[in-house]
């Protein structure tokens, strides 16, 4: 059997997350099954790429992208990737199952699924990446998935904490990391990670070499939870126990030290990475494990043995020595296999009894003797108990420790480092295993405990098993692989022996005792003092914590922000535009002072007087629209719109037929834009008539004429280097390269469009997500934006505002029955209007690769014709009478953008690489030739129409909110109206019931 490709194997999780969100939230087997099958694929697959990785092959997998930055999609898979990426989704799919069980109906669990394929596709992605910089995309993808999946019961303020610490710290890493990156394939002279681990010595001898070493640690020390940056590890356990024992034991936290021995071949071997890991990972070591001894939360105590068995793998990698190397790929397996199954049995006894907290729990091996006995064995592993897998790496790293070469007080002060971290971590491991399970059952539980249904307990039991098989057996079940993935982290292999027995050597006596001090001390002395209630809920935490600073920090960042923002900004947009003036003539004017500008000698065009007179009609509209901007709005308006009119004809006349169709379909629709939005500027008040003094009359004074500066120098700076700019000769411009390639290479003649969507289509694209993102924003924002009650409260006639006609006739009063009055005719022939419209632009569309046009004019076009609707018709009729979703429509587009770029690719083309098709019509006897940047084009389009609509209408929507509000005004004056009257009649009854009894005789006695 083939194995499938590298990409399909990352790409998998990612397609599947995208299916786990459409499916039901009653669906929980079907989303587990989805993931469980996706997971178990991939790692069947990877399993088939075994022989050819024992090997010594490398696998990979390119696709070409940006191939003239050096940038192209790399999948690239050794021995030390397989493994990880075994690690990655074997114990996924354990997870998945696991997951089935746990997580409760109540939960919303096509997100959770969702969430978790997501994660495990980006985290395969950070280890199968054959490119630096997209090893750093990946990885900012497992801090958003993970940041997700922390959160997920966001519910919980704990959740929402421990999402956002752990996104801000490991994000942070993650861009000093992505810098660390960009300036170790400066200093290579490419990204590609072969040729990046080819170039050890020129690396190691850099200047750089120090800064981009400090920048990749710190991308390494955050994401695995080092000191000080461990705070967030445990603050993450409120995230649900599935998460914690796949994020927590194999992924996400084994990332950083994924990349400590992913470069421990270019970066190791000098005193720098000497001293910088194994000093951070000592401290790491002795600080977890201590801190594990006294947390009386099980998943607490599982979170800082991570972090001190992280410590140990990093220590190990910075010894500079290839048998520690070794080790250290040992150890990773090792704990991934024991602390998922802990994390597992955690959540099982918190699924059974309703908490965590250890000085509750206690006897539960009678109440549940199944999960007690593999929570027995996992522990055991934990502290390095022989004939366990922990005790073989743990036994390993005393052997390093003993042989380092380094000054004498390091030599003389690690063995007794890790004989104490050996120590403390069999007191944890005892408090984790006896103190739960041993002892008095316990009777005041929220839940009666007993075993969990079965196939809860299979994952665990399969990582046990592991865990007692490779510690038996380790040269058999373990030997071949560790050698597999151990080659490419150390180059030569050294020499070392998976013997369970060594002899009577230094490293077993430091095990042993470690073992003996660890339960005398836990059984004569923690035990009892525990009991006394000597240790209180987390003794022994100092005052000066990683997350005390870390919360200090944040708060203190807040409100300096604050401050400087209350110092900086202001509402008044006449001083946000002259700061961005300023800010915009210092970097235009800084090149010029130390270049220069150069007009170039290219002759002038002759221009006929009618070309004049539009010139001159156009400046005038400008000025005349800038004067009656602050007097009257419409007519702003209008003169802005006959200057934009001025600009395409201009267009038009210097032969730039694309230009011309953008600007004017693009005039039509901002005005309808600035239109809707300046309806709900506030209403000048002329009744208002300000005190003056001199002194402010002087300063507004000046404050023009410093406005009237600031515009004439921007102009005439403008002017200028357009002229400078169509003044050099043509030759030197870069457009000779795109009119000699168009037709042979892009496939079209029309240069512009073949420029859009081919040559520059990256450039496109990043211009259509960010169109798609202000839509959706847009459309965000004004949902809740209510209007001014002053501007609310004035009536509909009276409204003294730019625009009225039209932002009326977007929801007229009637417009549930538009075809009424002098709105009949409008209305017949905008809906008469519409295919015709539609038409034009299915033109202007096919039309674009070879004659002006494409899929943004059309996109414009057909999106006017739909405007028009709304303009006439009103935007309860039309959403009553035609279906329209802007958001699918954005969706479409994007979507379409990125399968067309990925068609490319799947060809081994750089992204996007047009191609042409020629397709023969049977009937018609014709050849047509369809270029696959037509389904580009066609996402454009897609994207414009969405955003367009999405826009207009929400700002749309504020008019029908409007009328709304008046009609709600005039019903509560009308019930308020009826009240009073009936006020009024109660009241004159009264009146005339009393004159009645005043009138009548007195009754006799």
């Amino acid at each position: 059997m083939q194995p499938v490709t590298l990409s399909t194997i990352v790409l998998l999780p990612f397609i599947g997350s995208l299916l786990a969100v459409i499916l039901p939230s009653n669906a929980r087997n079907s989303e587990s099954t989805l993931a469980g099958l996706i997971a178990l694929f991939c790692a069947v697959q990877l399993g088939l790429h075994y022989p050819a990785i024992s090997g010594g092959e490398v696998i990979e997998q390119e696709f070409l992208w940006l191939t003239s930055y050096g940038l192209n999609l790399n999948l690239r898979m050794d021995g030390f990737a397989w493994m990880f990426a075994m690690l990655v989704y074997g114990i996924g799919a354990l997870v998945v199952l696991y997951a089935r069980y746990y997580m409760s109906p109540k939960d919303p669990v096509p997100r959770f699924f969702s969430f978790l394929l997501a994660f495990m596709g980006s985290m395969a992605g950070v280890v199968l990446s054959g490119n630096i910089i997209q090893l750093s995309f990946f990885w900012e993808l497992t801090s958003i998935y993970s940041f997700l999946l922390i959160g997920y019961w966001h519910h919980r303020k704990d959740a929402r904490r421990g999402a956002r610490m752990a996104l801000t710290v490991t994000g942070a890493g993650g861009l000093c990391l992505f810098a660390g990156m960009l300036l170790l394939g400066h200093i290579v002279g490419s990204y590609d990670l072969d040729n990046v681990l080819a170039a050890g010595s020129q690396i190691r001898n850099h200047p750089a070499y120090t800064t981009a070493l400090c920048l990749i640690l710190l991308g390494a020390f955050s994401k695995s939870a080092q000191v000080p940056f461990h705070f967030w590890l445990p603050n993450a356990m409120a995230a649900p126990t599935p998460v914690s024992a796949y994020l927590h034991s194999a992924t996400m936290v084994k990332a950083g030290v994924f990349l400590l021995a992913r470069f421990w071949p270019v970066l190791s071997g000098t005193e720098e990475w000497f001293w910088l890991v194994s000093s951070m990972g000592a401290a790491t070591l002795l600080f977890g494990s201590f801190m594990a001894m006294f947390q009386n939360d099980l998943k607490g105590l599982l979170a800082y043995s991570t972090i001190s068995h992280l410590g140990l793998i990093t220590l190990l990698l910075g010894l500079n020595r290839e048998l520690a190397a070794v080790a250290a790929v040992f150890h990773i397996i090792n704990h991934a296999t024991f602390k998922a199954s802990l994390f597992m049995v955690v959540g099982i006894v918190d699924h059974e009894t309703g908490t965590r907290d250890i000085r509750r729990l206690s006897g539960l091996y009678k109440l549940m003797p199944l999960t007690g006995t593999l929570a027995i064995v996992a522990t055991m592993a934990m502290a390095g108990v022989p004939f366990f897998n922990g005790f073989l790496s743990k036994e390993m790293f005393f052997a390093e420790t003993v042989l380092v070469h380094a000054p004498a007080y390091i030599q003389a002060s690690l063995p007794v480092l890790a004989v104490l971290f050996g120590i403390f971590s069999v007191i944890y491991s005892l408090h984790f295993a006896y103190d739960v399970f041993f002892g008095p059952p316990t009777e005041d539980l929220p839940k009666t405990p007993h075993d969990p249904p079965i196939w809860m307990n299979v994952p665990v039991g399969l990582l046990v098993v592991l865990c007692l098989l490779v510690g038996a057996f380790p040269a058999l079940m373990v030997g071949n692989f560790l050698a597999v993935a151990a080659q490419p982290v150390v180059g030569d292999l050294p020499e070392y022996s998976l013997a369970v027995w060594h002899g009577w050597n230094r490293p077993f006596q430091m095990s042993m005792v470690a073992l003996g001090v660890g339960l005398a001390l836990f059984f004569l002395v923690i035990r009892p003092l525990r009991g006394k209630n000597y240790f209180k809920d987390y003794a022994f935490t100092w005052t000066l914590t990683g997350k005390r600073i870390f919360e200090y920090l944040l708060a203190w960042t807040s409100r300096k922000s604050r401050a400087l923002r209350s110092r900086l900004t202001t509402q008044r947009l006449q001083w946000q535009m002259f700061w961005l003036m300023m800010v915009t003539f210092l970097a235009v004017g800084l090149p010029l002072w130390k270049d220069g500008l150069t007009i170039g000698e290219r002759p002038m065009m002759t221009h006929s007087p009618g070309f004049a007179t539009l010139w001159f009609l156009g400046m005038l509209c400008a000025i005349a629209a800038a004067w009656q901007a602050k007097y009257h709005r419409l007519a702003a308006m209008t003169l802005l719109g006959a200057t934009g009119l001025c600009v395409a004809i201009t267009f038009l006349w210097f032969s730039a037929p694309d230009l011309g169709l953008t600007q004017l379909t693009v005039e039509i629709v901002t005005t309808i834009l600035l239109l809707l939005g300046l309806r709900w500027l506030p209403v000048r008040d002329k009744t208002i008539r300000p005190v003056v003094r001199e002194v402010d009359l002087s300063i507004a004074q000046a404050r023009r004429a410093r406005d009237f500066i600031i515009a004439l120098v921007a102009g005439c700076g403008i002017a200028l280097l357009t002229y400078a700019m169509l003044s050099r000769p043509f030759a030197e411009s870069t457009s000779t390269f795109f009119l000699e390639r168009a037709l042979s290479e892009g496939g079209g003649t029309n240069v512009v469009n073949v420029m859009l969507v081919d040559f520059r289509a990256f450039d496109t694209f990043g211009e259509i997500v960010v169109l798609a993102i202000v839509g959706l924003t847009v459309y965000a924002l004004l949902r809740r934006f209510r209007p001014a009650r002053e501007t609310m409260d004035l009536p509909m006639q009276q409204r003294v505002l730019p625009g009225d006609l039209i932002t009326d006739l977007f929801n007229p009063r009637q417009a549930k029955d538009t075809a009424i009055g002098y709105l009949t005719v409008p209305a017949v022939l905008v809906r008469l209007l519409l295919p015709i419209t539609t038409m034009v632009a299915v033109y202007f569309f096919l039309r674009g690769h070879n004659e002006p046009g494409g899929g943004f004019v059309a996109g414009l076009i057909f999106s006017l014709g739909l405007l028009l609707q709304y303009i006439i018709s009103g935007t309860e009729w039309v959403e009553a009478n035609i279906t329209l979703y802007p958001r699918r429509w954005i969706a479409f587009g994007l979507l379409c953008a990125i399968v067309t770029g990925a068609g490319s690719l799947y060809f081994d083309y750089p992204f996007m690489t047009t191609h042409m098709m020629h397709v023969h019509l049977p009937y018609l006897n014709e050849e047509i030739h369809i270029a696959s940047a037509m389904f580009f084009d066609l996402a454009v389009f897609a994207v414009v129409v969405g955003s367009v609509l999405l826009i207009l209408t929400a700002l749309a929507h504020q008019s029908t909110r409007g009328h709304r509000y008046h009609a709600r005004k005039l019903e509560d004056e009308a019930e308020a109206k009826e009240a009073a009257i009936a006020r009024a009649k109660q009241a004159a009854a009264a009146y005339a019931e009393i004159a009645r009894l005043n009138r009548q005789p007195p009754t006799p006695r």
